[in-house]
Formats: structure tokens, sequence, C-alpha cells
């Protein structure tokens, strides 16, 4: 029997055939490989058709029927136009998936197309393959050189660093012109940062401020 799932997005419904489920179902290594690689993932799940809303008001009021379980007349003649036609009093040769098991329950009333509920996993092994279709078609691999993801990681930290430095001294150039003592007492950029965030007005700091200064510096004599 074949298998078709449906999928409601914001954009429109989607009607996919999958191929050999309960073979690959069987078979741990099979799942992984279809979904990792876009290859087998294309030979298991394939896209049938697919019927854009017309607006957002329809999208809305589509979503909203499906969350209640309800099947539109929108969905009724996507399902027919896409599937074959149940004769009365025949088993039908095909299934269809649903997320939502009221919908399922309604269109079976509706149009005799039986309609089951994705078992435990199978939305989240589809995105997983898709998750790894798209990542395959946006980044790009060099194959002379693996290591290009490590080059870059070291690059962004290296550029990182380069900047927290030259933020950190525009802090201290900027605050020293308040207050040019503090240079020389803090030495640390970071603590400089947290302990001018703290003073802010010099003119308006007191003894109070010594437990603050204290728990920032580690050290009660340089905070007095």
């Amino acid at each position: 029997m074949a298998l078709y799932l449906l999928y409601e997005s914001a954009f429109g419904y989607a009607l996919f055939q999958v191929y050999r489920l309960d073979e690959i179902g069987q078979n741990t290594e099979a799942v992984r490989n279809s979904v990792s690689d876009l290859n087998h993932f294309g030979k298991v799940v394939q896209l049938t058709a697919f019927h854009p809303f017309e607006s957002a008001l329809d999208a809305l009021n589509q979503c909203n029927s499906v969350s209640k379980g309800l099947m539109t007349d929108e969905l009724r003649s996507f399902l027919e136009l896409n599937l074959s036609k149940v004769k009365e009093g025949k088993k039908p040769k095909f299934s269809v998936g649903v997320a939502e098991p009221k919908l399922g329950s309604h269109i079976f009333e509706a149009t005799k197309i039986h309609a089951r509920d994705l078992k435990l996993g199978d939305l989240e092994k589809a995105q997983l393959g898709l998750g790894h279709s798209y990542s395959r078609a946006k980044v790009k691999f060099n194959v002379n050189r693996i290591d290009n993801m490590v080059i870059q990681g070291i690059f962004l930290l290296d550029t990182f660093d380069k900047d927290i430095n030259s933020f950190s001294m525009r802090v201290r150039e900027w605050y020293s012109w308040h207050f040019p003592e503090l240079v020389k007492i803090v030495n640390d950029n970071y603590l400089y940062a947290r302990v001018a965030k703290l003073i802010e007005d010099k003119s308006k700091l007191s003894e109070e401020h010594i437990p603050a200064l204290t728990d920032i510096l580690r050290d009660e004599g340089k905070a007095k």
C-alpha cells in the first residue's frame, strides 16, 4: 500500500510520497543513511503536489481549521485532485499520514481516504533529513582543504580578541578623562570596565561603594 504524508505549512498544503518505509524502519543504519544523505533521502520521500494559499487570511483560516481537526473544501479538493478516488465498497490502495488525529478522522469520513497518525519520530526524521540536505546545499565544502572550518573558527576567535581589546582601550581612554587615577589602580581590562560601570560619576564615590568594589576586585585594600 502506498503511503503519502500531508504537510500543512504557512505557505500551503504539500503532499509527499514515502517509499520503502517499512523496509527502512527495520534497519537503523538505513534510516541514518536516508536522512543524512540527500540522494538517499530523495529516494525515500518525494514531493508529489503542492497547493499554495492565496493570501495571509486564507492561510490563517486553513491553519485554524486544521488545528480544530476540520477538513476545508480547499484541502478536500487538493487531496481528491492528487490522489486516486476511492470507489465505494473497495479498499483504497494508499493511505495518508497526518500529524493531527482529528483531521485524519474527518478526511476518512468525507473522502474514504484512509488517514493514519504519524508514528513517533517520523516527523523528526523528515525534519532532520531536510536539515542535512539544506546544509549540504548551502555550505560549500572544499575537498582540498578539509580543515577550512577549523581555520575559519580560529580566525573568528582572533577577530573577537582584537575587537575586545580595541573596545577595552576605548573605554580606558574615554573614562580616564573623567577618572585618570583608575588606569593605574586597575590593570585588567575586564575589571576596569566593571569598576567604571559601578562608579559612573566619580564625585558620587563614597565609602558605601567599598563592598561592591571589593567583590569586583577581590582586594579590599585596592577597593579602599
